[in-house]
């Protein structure tokens, strides 16, 4: 019984650790990406874009909510969708409204070219 203690107290210990510096798996790929701008706004007229394609973004598994704050999985899946975006060719990203699960977060849009 006292080896269980140990063990979870152990595994707790690196668990909060670990938490306090975790950062997202999604990280930025390109400076195309850094540029995509995000909107969740109706106001976006996008009769002047050209539509590039669906995108998503993700971040977190069933597990990774014991390391990782939400704010770090909300910017894992903020990163990951603009990925997508540029990989595209898309600057702009028209979110529908996110899904946010216990343990990840997903976004769900639109990737469109609105720059000249």
């Amino acid at each position: 019984m006292l080896h269980f203690k140990r063990t979870l107290g152990l595994g707790t210990a690196i668990a909060l650790l670990l938490s306090g510096c975790a950062q997202p798996f999604n990280q930025l790929q390109s400076e195309q990406a850094a540029q995509v701008e995000m909107r969740l706004d109706a106001s976006l007229d996008v009769s002047d874009c050209e539509w590039k394609g669906d995108v998503t973004g993700s971040e977190g598994h069933w597990y990774t909510y014991l390391f990782f704050k939400n704010d770090s999985l909300t910017q894992g899946a903020v990163n990951d969708i603009k990925n997508h975006a540029a990989a595209l060719g898309g600057d702009t990203v028209l979110l529908l409204t996110p899904v946010y699960f216990s343990t990840s977060v997903t976004l769900f849009g639109s990737a469109y070219r609105c720059k000249k």
